[in-house]
């Protein structure tokens, strides 16, 4: 089973939820699908970490070849093709290397080359397998990395998305079973906690909810889920202690019972959704 923790918003608790709940399973996988800013790594401390480099393959044309005839130009949808000066030059940040315009170049004149995008790093922190996606600066897509990142689930998986519903977080719901949506019950939390409610619907997702940083109910919150028929599995209060030991890099369902607990009946019930 792959559970997806994913919010709305940055600073939610999206990756709080997600360490604690990887740890509460005992023996599991986390992928921290967060690639641009991946800090799960900071609460594990992962040991014998090993690394590999990810690349994307772009198109790199044969001048020889190439007569000028615009077939790939024409093909590519993301317009990541131009032919300037008598020559086809690429656009790297956009290119989703699909391999399209290579299958249409009636010469021949394209093929393709890797540009390392990331690194995938994976280490083990006591049963749980940690792995991290972690994108180089300036990357305008970390996709082809989540993929990468998400061939690596093993039994039950954990995925820390990235926060938002752009397409970074599309590639990561795709893969997951359920989707547990964290929200903060404010009204700024409140209206991105809808768009990413409304993508897990459009994927066909079952979707369940843990309100975080609560320190009373917010009303639009509470019929939103009501309404849609929105399980709300959890309540994390509004907690100085476990901000503190978060803020400090603690899984704090290690040293706290109550915590651990929470936890493990949050897991029950993802359980009875799927």
């Amino acid at each position: 089973m792959k559970i997806a923790c994913l919010s709305g918003k940055g600073g939610a608790g999206k990756t709080f939820v997600a360490v604690n709940l990887a740890y509460a399973v005992g023996k599991a996988t986390y992928i921290d699908c967060d690639v641009e800013e991946p800090n799960g790594r900071l609460f594990w401390k992962p040991e014998q970490v090993s690394s590999q480099t990810v690349s994307k393959l772009l198109p790199e044309f044969d001048a020889d070849k190439c007569t000028g005839c615009k077939a790939c130009v024409q093909f590519c949808r993301f317009h990541a093709l131009m032919y300037i000066r008598e020559k086809p030059m690429v656009f790297p940040e956009v290119c989703h290397s699909c391999g399209g315009c290579q299958l249409v170049c009636p010469t021949g004149a394209i093929s393709e080359k890797p540009k390392p995008i990331g690194v995938l790093e994976t280490g083990r922190s006591g049963q749980v397998q940690v792995i991290s996606g972690i994108l180089n600066p300036g990357e305008a897509s970390g996709v082809p990395l989540i993929r990468r990142a998400l061939q690596e689930t093993t039994g039950l998986t954990v995925l820390d998305c990235p926060p938002g519903s752009a397409c970074s977080v599309m590639e990561t719901v795709q893969a997951a079973d359920v989707c547990l949506l964290v929200a903060e019950p404010t009204a700024f939390g409140f209206h991105n906690f809808q768009m990413v409610h409304e993508l897990c619907t459009l994927l066909k997702k079952p979707c369940a909810v843990v309100i975080n940083k609560q320190s009373s109910s917010y009303q639009p919150l509470e019929d939103y889920c009501q309404t849609h028929s929105l399980p709300i599995l959890a309540r994390i209060p509004y907690d100085r202690d476990l901000a503190e030991r978060t803020a400090q890099g603690i899984i704090v369902s290690a040293v706290r019972q109550d915590v651990w607990h929470l936890f493990r009946d949050v897991l029950s019930k993802v359980g009875g959704l799927v």
